[in-house]
């Protein structure tokens, strides 16, 4: 008799991550950093078009993009980028932290390999790709890059646009599982806050059927720090 086995709920639920939010009025660009003009973005675009394979193109989701999408895309399914993981390896200072209590968000970093879902960019494909562009990338040096990525699907294997980390950027940093749950626990900015934006990630991949091991452990850390600071206030 085969026996069936439920998935243990998440520790971090809805109620503790309503623990973390609160009103947080955007700060305007972080002084000192160099913001992206238009004509940044525009040469941005014109470089992934030129380098973009032949046919539809595609479009790499494993974060956000899976459950914040900007843009226009069409279909879905499911697929894995090799030699890359995903990770919370960039500090913000704006969006889901402050200059004051900076925050983490996630990239695509060197090693492993990602399961997520690839879609097609719709038409007008130059419009779709500087909204994707604008909200991904904003100050240089780029932490969050462009970059094609060789994706396996069930019809084999092709090339999507993905957005990996620029390890050469100040903001890119290699935190254990503590201090990265830490962060997220406590971070908030006028998006949320980082441990609003991991519950939804992980939530949204559970109903796809994925579950990323490292941010499955991340998340019941990001409880348990969650639950400690409610107790000591």
């Amino acid at each position: 008799m085969k026996i069936s086995r439920q998935k243990a709920p998440m520790a971090l639920t809805e109620e503790l991550v309503a623990r973390t939010l609160r009103v947080v009025e955007d700060a305007g660009p972080t002084p000192g950093m160099i913001h992206m003009t238009d004509a940044d973005y525009v040469r941005v675009r014109d470089e992934v078009l030129a380098s973009a394979p032949v046919g539809p193109l595609k479009l790499f989701a494993y974060g956000s993009l899976l459950w914040n999408p900007v843009g226009e895309v069409r279909g879905g399914e499911r697929a894995v980028a090799t030699g890359w993981h995903r990770s919370f390896c960039f500090t913000v200072k704006r969006y889901r932290g402050t200059v004051e209590q900076p925050g983490l968000m996630m990239a695509l970093d060197r090693g492993g390999q990602c399961q997520g879902m690839v879609f097609e960019i719709a038409e007008p494909l130059a419009d779709n790709l500087d909204a994707l562009l604008r909200r991904e990338m904003t100050i240089l040096p780029a932490v969050n890059v462009p970059r094609w990525l060789q994706v396996r699907t069930e019809g084999g294997v092709s090339r999507a646009l993905g957005f990996v980390v620029n390890p050469a950027s100040p903001r890119y940093v290699r935190l254990d599982k503590p201090a990265i749950a830490a962060t997220l626990a406590h971070a908030v900015g006028h998006w949320g806050s980082g441990a609003q934006y991991l519950f939804e990630t992980i939530r949204h991949l559970e109903d796809l059927g994925i579950r990323d091991r490292n941010l499955w452990q991340l998340q019941a850390l990001v409880a348990d720090e969650i639950r400690r600071a409610v107790t000591i206030e």
